[in-house]
Protein backbone atom coordinates (compact mmCIF):
# COMPACT_ATOMS: atom_id res chain seq x y z
CA UNK A 1 0.00 0.00 0.00
CA UNK A 2 1.02 3.59 -0.58
CA UNK A 3 2.27 5.55 2.43
CA UNK A 4 -0.75 7.87 2.17
CA UNK A 5 -3.08 4.86 2.31
CA UNK A 6 -1.30 3.57 5.42
CA UNK A 7 -1.80 6.92 7.12
CA UNK A 8 -5.47 6.83 6.07
CA UNK A 9 -5.85 3.36 7.60
CA UNK A 10 -4.27 4.52 10.85
CA UNK A 11 -6.55 7.57 10.88
CA UNK A 12 -9.61 5.36 10.28
CA UNK A 13 -8.76 3.22 13.28
CA UNK A 14 -7.85 6.16 15.51
CA UNK A 15 -11.16 7.90 14.81
CA UNK A 16 -13.07 4.71 15.64
CA UNK A 17 -11.09 4.29 18.85
CA UNK A 18 -11.57 7.90 19.89
CA UNK A 19 -15.22 8.49 19.04
CA UNK A 20 -16.81 5.08 18.41
CA UNK A 21 -17.71 6.35 14.94
CA UNK A 22 -16.34 7.94 11.79
CA UNK A 23 -14.26 5.04 10.48
CA UNK A 24 -16.09 4.57 7.18
CA UNK A 25 -16.08 8.29 6.54
CA UNK A 26 -12.29 8.10 6.19
CA UNK A 27 -12.00 4.55 4.83
CA UNK A 28 -14.29 5.05 1.82
CA UNK A 29 -12.53 8.14 0.35
CA UNK A 30 -9.15 6.51 1.06
CA UNK A 31 -10.09 3.37 -0.87
CA UNK A 32 -11.54 5.41 -3.74
CA UNK A 33 -9.00 8.19 -4.18
CA UNK A 34 -5.77 6.77 -2.71
CA UNK A 35 -6.13 3.12 -3.69
CA UNK A 36 -8.28 3.70 -6.80
CA UNK A 37 -11.02 1.21 -5.92
CA UNK A 38 -14.31 1.49 -7.84
CA UNK A 39 -17.01 3.29 -5.75
CA UNK A 40 -19.40 0.37 -5.13
CA UNK A 41 -16.51 -1.97 -4.32
CA UNK A 42 -15.04 0.72 -2.04
CA UNK A 43 -18.36 1.00 -0.18
CA UNK A 44 -18.42 -2.78 0.39
CA UNK A 45 -14.74 -2.93 1.38
CA UNK A 46 -15.03 0.02 3.79
CA UNK A 47 -17.86 -1.82 5.54
CA UNK A 48 -15.66 -4.92 5.81
CA UNK A 49 -12.71 -2.93 7.18
CA UNK A 50 -14.84 -1.16 9.78
CA UNK A 51 -16.63 -4.40 10.72
CA UNK A 52 -13.40 -6.09 11.78
CA UNK A 53 -11.87 -2.99 13.38
CA UNK A 54 -15.01 -2.11 15.33
CA UNK A 55 -15.26 -5.72 16.56
CA UNK A 56 -11.74 -5.63 17.97
CA UNK A 57 -12.36 -2.25 19.63
CA UNK A 58 -15.76 -3.35 20.96
CA UNK A 59 -14.24 -6.45 22.58
CA UNK A 60 -11.65 -4.26 24.30
CA UNK A 61 -14.42 -1.97 25.60
CA UNK A 62 -16.50 -4.96 26.69
CA UNK A 63 -13.61 -6.28 28.78
CA UNK A 64 -13.50 -2.88 30.50
CA UNK A 65 -17.24 -2.97 31.20
CA UNK A 66 -18.06 -0.20 28.71
CA UNK A 67 -20.64 -2.04 26.57
CA UNK A 68 -24.34 -2.20 27.48
CA UNK A 69 -25.08 -5.62 26.01
CA UNK A 70 -28.87 -5.28 26.35
CA UNK A 71 -29.04 -2.03 24.38
CA UNK A 72 -26.43 -3.28 21.88
CA UNK A 73 -28.49 -6.41 21.23
CA UNK A 74 -31.72 -4.54 20.45
CA UNK A 75 -30.13 -1.74 18.41
CA UNK A 76 -27.80 -4.19 16.68
CA UNK A 77 -30.49 -6.74 15.80
CA UNK A 78 -32.75 -4.21 14.10
CA UNK A 79 -29.75 -2.36 12.70
CA UNK A 80 -28.47 -5.53 11.01
CA UNK A 81 -31.82 -6.06 9.28
CA UNK A 82 -31.89 -2.46 8.08
CA UNK A 83 -28.26 -2.55 6.93
CA UNK A 84 -28.67 -5.71 4.85
CA UNK A 85 -31.73 -4.21 3.17
CA UNK A 86 -29.85 -0.95 2.58
CA UNK A 87 -26.93 -2.83 1.01
CA UNK A 88 -29.18 -4.67 -1.41
CA UNK A 89 -30.77 -1.33 -2.29
CA UNK A 90 -27.28 0.11 -2.74
CA UNK A 91 -26.52 -2.43 -5.47
CA UNK A 92 -29.36 -0.94 -7.52
CA UNK A 93 -28.74 2.74 -6.69
CA UNK A 94 -26.67 4.86 -9.13
CA UNK A 95 -23.19 5.59 -7.77
CA UNK A 96 -23.64 9.35 -8.12
CA UNK A 97 -26.63 9.21 -5.75
CA UNK A 98 -24.73 7.07 -3.23
CA UNK A 99 -21.73 9.40 -3.23
CA UNK A 100 -23.96 12.46 -3.03
CA UNK A 101 -25.73 11.01 0.01
CA UNK A 102 -22.38 10.06 1.50
CA UNK A 103 -21.17 13.67 1.19
CA UNK A 104 -24.38 14.93 2.80
CA UNK A 105 -23.89 12.46 5.67
CA UNK A 106 -20.38 13.84 6.14
CA UNK A 107 -21.72 17.39 6.30
CA UNK A 108 -24.32 16.25 8.85
CA UNK A 109 -21.64 14.57 10.94
CA UNK A 110 -19.49 17.72 10.82
CA UNK A 111 -22.43 19.89 11.87
CA UNK A 112 -23.18 17.51 14.73
CA UNK A 113 -19.59 17.71 15.97
CA UNK A 114 -19.36 21.50 15.67
CA UNK A 115 -22.68 22.03 17.40
CA UNK A 116 -22.19 22.91 21.10
CA UNK A 117 -22.82 19.92 23.37
CA UNK A 118 -26.10 20.15 25.23
CA UNK A 119 -25.81 16.97 27.27
CA UNK A 120 -25.40 17.69 30.95
CA UNK A 121 -24.43 15.47 33.84
CA UNK A 122 -27.19 13.39 35.48
CA UNK A 123 -29.27 15.56 37.77
CA UNK A 124 -30.59 14.61 41.19
CA UNK A 125 -33.27 11.96 41.04
CA UNK A 126 -31.62 9.92 38.32
CA UNK A 127 -32.58 12.11 35.38
CA UNK A 128 -30.31 13.13 32.53
CA UNK A 129 -30.74 16.74 31.38
CA UNK A 130 -30.55 16.81 27.58
CA UNK A 131 -31.15 20.50 27.03
CA UNK A 132 -34.45 19.78 25.30
CA UNK A 133 -36.06 17.40 27.73
CA UNK A 134 -35.05 14.66 30.10
CA UNK A 135 -34.38 10.97 29.87
CA UNK A 136 -34.56 8.72 32.87
CA UNK A 137 -31.32 7.02 33.77
CA UNK A 138 -31.78 3.30 33.47
CA UNK A 139 -35.02 3.80 31.49
CA UNK A 140 -34.16 0.75 29.40
CA UNK A 141 -33.92 -1.72 32.25
CA UNK A 142 -35.69 -4.47 30.27
CA UNK A 143 -36.50 -5.42 26.70
CA UNK A 144 -40.12 -4.22 27.03
CA UNK A 145 -39.30 -0.65 28.08
CA UNK A 146 -40.77 2.05 25.78
CA UNK A 147 -37.30 3.38 25.01
CA UNK A 148 -36.33 -0.02 23.58
CA UNK A 149 -38.95 0.49 20.88
CA UNK A 150 -37.37 3.84 20.01
CA UNK A 151 -33.93 2.24 19.94
CA UNK A 152 -35.22 -0.49 17.59
CA UNK A 153 -36.71 2.09 15.17
CA UNK A 154 -33.51 4.11 15.27
CA UNK A 155 -31.55 0.92 14.58
CA UNK A 156 -33.56 0.19 11.42
CA UNK A 157 -33.25 3.73 10.02
CA UNK A 158 -29.51 4.06 10.72
CA UNK A 159 -29.03 0.53 9.36
CA UNK A 160 -30.59 1.40 6.00
CA UNK A 161 -28.28 4.43 5.76
CA UNK A 162 -25.29 2.24 6.64
CA UNK A 163 -25.97 -0.24 3.88
CA UNK A 164 -26.86 2.34 1.25
CA UNK A 165 -23.86 4.68 1.55
CA UNK A 166 -21.32 2.61 3.48
CA UNK A 167 -21.13 4.49 6.78
CA UNK A 168 -21.21 2.76 10.14
CA UNK A 169 -23.50 5.45 11.53
CA UNK A 170 -21.71 5.73 14.86
CA UNK A 171 -22.04 9.51 14.90
CA UNK A 172 -25.82 8.99 14.93
CA UNK A 173 -25.75 5.99 17.27
CA UNK A 174 -23.73 7.55 20.12
CA UNK A 175 -26.02 10.55 20.77
CA UNK A 176 -29.08 8.34 20.32
CA UNK A 177 -27.85 5.91 22.97
CA UNK A 178 -27.19 8.73 25.43
CA UNK A 179 -30.53 10.41 24.82
CA UNK A 180 -32.78 7.34 24.53
CA UNK A 181 -31.26 4.99 27.10
CA UNK A 182 -29.46 7.44 29.41
CA UNK A 183 -26.19 5.48 29.47
CA UNK A 184 -22.93 7.39 30.14
CA UNK A 185 -20.96 8.79 27.18
CA UNK A 186 -18.02 6.35 27.52
CA UNK A 187 -20.43 3.40 27.65
CA UNK A 188 -22.29 4.82 24.65
CA UNK A 189 -19.02 4.86 22.65
CA UNK A 190 -18.23 1.24 23.57
CA UNK A 191 -21.79 0.11 22.85
CA UNK A 192 -21.74 2.00 19.55
CA UNK A 193 -18.66 0.07 18.45
CA UNK A 194 -20.45 -3.24 19.04
CA UNK A 195 -23.47 -2.04 17.05
CA UNK A 196 -21.31 -0.61 14.23
CA UNK A 197 -19.46 -3.93 13.99
CA UNK A 198 -22.67 -5.96 13.63
CA UNK A 199 -24.21 -3.57 11.11
CA UNK A 200 -21.03 -3.32 9.04
CA UNK A 201 -20.78 -7.12 8.78
CA UNK A 202 -24.40 -7.19 7.60
CA UNK A 203 -23.73 -4.45 5.05
CA UNK A 204 -20.65 -6.23 3.74
CA UNK A 205 -22.65 -9.46 3.41
CA UNK A 206 -25.31 -7.55 1.46
CA UNK A 207 -22.74 -6.46 -1.13
CA UNK A 208 -20.96 -9.82 -1.42
CA UNK A 209 -21.51 -11.42 -4.78
CA UNK A 210 -22.81 -8.19 -6.24
CA UNK A 211 -19.53 -6.25 -6.59
CA UNK A 212 -15.86 -7.30 -7.00
CA UNK A 213 -13.90 -7.23 -3.74
CA UNK A 214 -10.11 -7.19 -3.43
CA UNK A 215 -9.73 -9.24 -0.25
CA UNK A 216 -5.93 -8.91 -0.13
CA UNK A 217 -6.12 -5.11 -0.23
CA UNK A 218 -8.99 -5.04 2.23
CA UNK A 219 -7.08 -7.32 4.60
CA UNK A 220 -3.92 -5.21 4.61
CA UNK A 221 -5.92 -2.00 5.08
CA UNK A 222 -7.80 -3.65 7.96
CA UNK A 223 -4.57 -4.62 9.76
CA UNK A 224 -3.37 -1.02 9.68
CA UNK A 225 -6.79 0.23 10.80
CA UNK A 226 -6.88 -2.15 13.79
CA UNK A 227 -3.49 -0.84 14.91
CA UNK A 228 -4.86 2.68 14.63
CA UNK A 229 -7.92 1.77 16.73
CA UNK A 230 -5.73 0.74 19.66
CA UNK A 231 -3.82 4.01 19.35
CA UNK A 232 -7.11 5.92 19.33
CA UNK A 233 -8.38 4.13 22.44
CA UNK A 234 -5.05 4.86 24.17
CA UNK A 235 -5.24 8.59 23.46
CA UNK A 236 -8.98 8.90 24.10
CA UNK A 237 -8.41 9.80 27.75
CA UNK A 238 -5.36 11.98 27.11
CA UNK A 239 -6.50 14.41 24.40
CA UNK A 240 -9.21 17.07 24.59
CA UNK A 241 -12.28 15.53 22.98
CA UNK A 242 -13.62 18.98 22.12
CA UNK A 243 -10.49 19.92 20.17
CA UNK A 244 -10.43 16.60 18.35
CA UNK A 245 -14.09 16.82 17.40
CA UNK A 246 -13.70 20.30 15.92
CA UNK A 247 -10.61 19.33 13.93
CA UNK A 248 -12.28 16.16 12.63
CA UNK A 249 -15.46 18.08 11.76
CA UNK A 250 -13.60 20.54 9.52
CA UNK A 251 -11.73 17.62 7.95
CA UNK A 252 -15.10 16.09 7.07
CA UNK A 253 -16.25 19.34 5.46
CA UNK A 254 -13.15 19.41 3.24
CA UNK A 255 -13.45 15.75 2.18
CA UNK A 256 -17.21 16.01 1.57
CA UNK A 257 -16.70 19.05 -0.63
CA UNK A 258 -13.98 17.23 -2.57
CA UNK A 259 -16.28 14.23 -3.17
CA UNK A 260 -19.13 16.46 -4.34
CA UNK A 261 -17.01 18.34 -6.85
CA UNK A 262 -14.93 15.38 -8.09
CA UNK A 263 -17.41 12.49 -8.15
CA UNK A 264 -20.88 14.05 -8.11
CA UNK A 265 -20.89 17.47 -9.80
CA UNK A 266 -17.84 16.79 -11.95
CA UNK A 267 -18.72 13.14 -12.53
Amino acid sequence: MALSAIFAGLATGMVLGLFGSGGSIIALPALMYLLHVEPKSAIAMSLGVVAVTATVSAMDNWRRGLVDTRVALVFGLFGVAGTFAGARLGLLTPVVIQLGLFALVMYAAAWRMLKPARLAAPAAGGVLNTGGGTAAIGGCQNFFSPCMGQIALHGISVGILTGLVGVGGGFLIVPALVLLSGIPMRTAVGTSLAIVAAKSFAGFAGYMGGVPINYALMGSFTVVTVIGSFAGAHFATRISQNTLKKAFAWFLVVVATYILFKSVIGG
